[in-house]
């Protein structure tokens, strides 16, 4: 076990602190100041695999730096369809599109997940890992496209979807880990707490 296993999350996400809260995970939230375009313009072209890694190991070197021992776990999702990159959608317009695109079709969602170890001496070890999940929507009609957007859910995660929330009723499968979707692999996350020496039941509430 690593001298002081607690875990940081290095997210604003919502989602993520629930999925770990309901996982028993005990955890403390530290947002990071990552400049998402910025690093990825910087990074030149990536796979959304690639990105979405790039940009979660990002979130937790910038929180890891602010602190001095514990476990920072950085984490970004980025929806691939059609082979195309998606993000958040930020505007009504692009979500309604974006759903127009989707529907009777389906994507992969990747999400990258960074692990960050800081010992007593704060000498960092990083263990990183991606998870991908196929995702299957249905024919939703326009109007139930413009009736989702107007709820604001989609404009500001991953794909313009969650699979947890009101566009649950929109998706007709998923193949692969659905937490992955979520925004957080709990499975994944135990497999780097393993490469840390750190079993999860250490972090249970």
């Amino acid at each position: 076990m690593t001298p002081d296993a607690h875990l940081i999350l290095a997210s604003a996400s919502p989602a993520r602190t629930k999925l770990l809260t309901d996982a028993g995970i005990t955890h403390r939230v530290m947002v990071s100041d990552v400049n998402e375009d910025a690093a990825t313009a910087a990074a030149g072209p990536r796979t959304p695999a690639e990105t979405a890694l790039l940009l979660a190991r990002a979130k937790a070197e910038a929180v890891a730096a602010a602190v001095s021992t514990g476990l920072v776990l950085g984490c970004d999702s980025v929806f691939e369809l059609s082979g195309v990159p998606y993000g958040k959608p930020w505007e009504p317009e692009v979500a309604r599109a974006r759903w127009r695109q989707m529907r009777g079709a389906s994507g992969v969602l990747h999400t990258g997940h960074w692990l960050i170890s800081l010992d007593d001496a704060g000498t960092p070890v990083a263990h990183g890992e991606v998870t991908s999940a196929v995702v299957r929507f249905e024919d939703v009609t326009d109007a139930e496209i413009d009736a989702y957007v107007a709820t604001g859910e989609p404009l500001q995660v991953a794909g313009g979807f969650t699979i947890d929330g009101l566009a649950g009723a929109f998706i007709s499968g998923v193949d692969g880990d659905p937490h992955t979707v979520v925004g957080l692999s709990i499975s994944t996350l135990r497999r780097l707490l393993a490469k840390m020496g750190v079993s999860i039941t250490e972090l249970w509430a």
